[in-house]
């Protein structure tokens, strides 16, 4: 892809990753439409980088969202989509409001394949065109605490798989890109006291947004983020009971905090 040339659709602009995300892209020389529902931040980032950039506002968890965001992109002409806009929930299962976990799965799971699919005649008719799904390495590590949250990751990994076979003779690119934990506001305090007691790895929204960059550039149609959690992915592929295994000795752990989570999330206005 010619990031020089590229006109992208990025939703979840005014996030951490969406920011950074957005910053490298200007500076590769693309054209970037932010989409998001912050209107201040949206309009401080596109004023941070200029004329490269336009702002559409949209809920992608409402239906009008979607159609007013597809029309904005083909008005825009977009030739790249990049589905980043997510949201996460740490917690146990069965002390979870379902309305949350519904939230979960339609953020991070249908609202980018609706998306996806209004926007896709528009896309197979560009010369050159991507599809870029950003996931996480929970969609290819499930983890205890993150049931709502892993599904939806897990359903987008096979989304992307599945439409790069069936985008495999157009010029359509499909990129699924799955990060390890990144350092924004979308980790709650108590996700972050569970990376240090368990000692996980997190990455800069820069070091990760030059990756989906770099992958684009380079057509990586799958991109696993962070060792050695790419190897534990690879191995919950092949021989998944040695996974269930190795967490079960930190389930006592992840449950303290995921409780932790909870609570803080009942004491919210």
């Amino acid at each position: 892809m010619q990031l020089n040339t590229a006109r992208v659709l990025l939703t979840g602009a005014s996030g951490g990753l969406g920011e950074a995300l957005a910053r490298q892209l200007v500076q590769h020389g693309a054209q970037v439409l932010l989409a998001g529902r912050d209107a201040r931040k949206l309009n401080a980032l596109q004023a941070g980088l200029g004329h490269a950039t336009s702002v559409v506002l949209a809920d992608l968890n409402q239906p009008e969202g979607v159609v007013s965001l597809s029309a904005a992109a083909q008005a825009f002409q977009a030739n790249v989509l990049v589905n980043n806009a997510g949201v996460s929930a740490f917690g146990l299962l069965q002390m979870q409001a379902w309305n949350d976990i519904e939230q979960v799965l339609n953020t991070n799971l249908l609202a980018p394949m609706r998306l996806t699919h209004a926007l896709l005649p528009h896309l197979v008719a560009q010369p050159e065109a991507a599809i870029v799904n950003i996931g996480s390495m929970f969609g290819s590590l499930p983890f205890a605490g993150f049931s709502a949250y892993s599904s939806a990751k897990a359903g987008l990994r096979g989304f992307s798989q599945s439409l790069r076979r069936e985008l495999a003779d157009t010029r359509v690119q499909v990129l699924h890109i799955a990060p390890r934990a990144i350092r924004t506001p979308l980790s709650s305090p108590a996700v972050d006291a569970l990376n240090r007691a368990l000692g996980n790895a997190s990455d800069s929204p820069q070091t990760v947004a030059k990756h989906i960059v770099s992958a684009l550039a380079h057509k990586r149609g799958e991109l696993h983020i962070g060792f050695p959690e790419r190897l534990f992915a690879w191995l919950n592929g092949v021989a998944p009971s040695l996974i269930d295994r190795g967490l079960t000795g930190k389930l006592s752990i992840i449950q303290q905090h995921a409780r932790t989570s909870h609570l803080k999330a009942n004491d919210k206005p």
